[in-house]
């Protein structure tokens, strides 16, 4: 199950009975189903945190959290961003009939270089955005920059940012990234793999205007 921290707590009482009692009823049935199912659950939200702000069950996680692992963000580990780009480019160079074109040495740098907020569909984002609008030997890629969200530097003054100063930085970049664009399928919210109205509420609740101008 993708994104199981954006079910509503309606939903969540009924997957916590399929977990729980082991039973379900089909929409519209009337009859019980027995079943023993195993259930793998993503999130992108930190699960503890929801369940302290009354967003998610306690129960629920608590039957959930058998074996967690956690994936580091991509910018946590920068060797994996060239095979995965070469994994989707051989992909998406395929399901496009295109022409396999190079990949410029400065290109793979500021791909490395970039925070990808949006993590790995991002990356496959602006992989396929490249491989589409590209018509000369080499790929490109057209406004995308490295320079739009700098990494970030070590921290020599023995202070940290807080979990919502990251977050907020995250989702300015994204809507750097995007113009401004908050749903759609050039959003930020897609960027984010996140509900373009969770979205909306986390700017809300981080004092994010909807509208990002796009300083170059």
């Amino acid at each position: 199950m993708d994104e199981v921290g954006e079910l509503p707590l309606d939903l969540q009482a009924k997957l916590l009975r399929v977990l729980q009692e082991k039973e379900f009823e089909r929409i519209g049935g009337r009859r019980v189903i027995k079943t023993d199912a195993r259930v793998v659950a993503a999130s992108n939200r930190i699960l503890e945190d929801e369940v302290a702000a009354g967003r998610f069950r306690a129960d629920l996680y608590y039957r959930l959290d058998v074996f967690p692992i956690r994936l580091p963000a991509l910018r946590e580990r920068p060797d994996d961003i060239e095979p995965l780009m070469r994994h989707f480019l051989e992909r998406f160079t395929k399901q496009m009939g295109k022409p396999v074109r190079g990949l410029r040495e400065r290109d793979l740098r500021a791909l490395r270089q970039y925070n990808w907020p949006g993590n790995v569909r991002e990356l496959e984002h602006v992989l396929e955005q490249a491989v589409i609008v590209s018509e000369g030997p080499f790929l490109e890629f057209a406004g995308f920059s490295a320079a739009r969200t700098p990494t970030i530097a070590p921290d020599t003054s023995g202070s940290l940012k807080t979990l919502k100063e990251l977050e907020r930085d995250h989702i300015l970049a994204a809507l750097r990234r995007t113009g401004g664009r908050v749903s759609g399928p050039t959003g930020a919210a897609l960027l984010l793999d996140i509900n373009p109205k969770t979205l909306e509420a986390r700017m809300k609740k981080l004092g994010i205007q909807r509208m990002v101008g796009v300083a170059e």
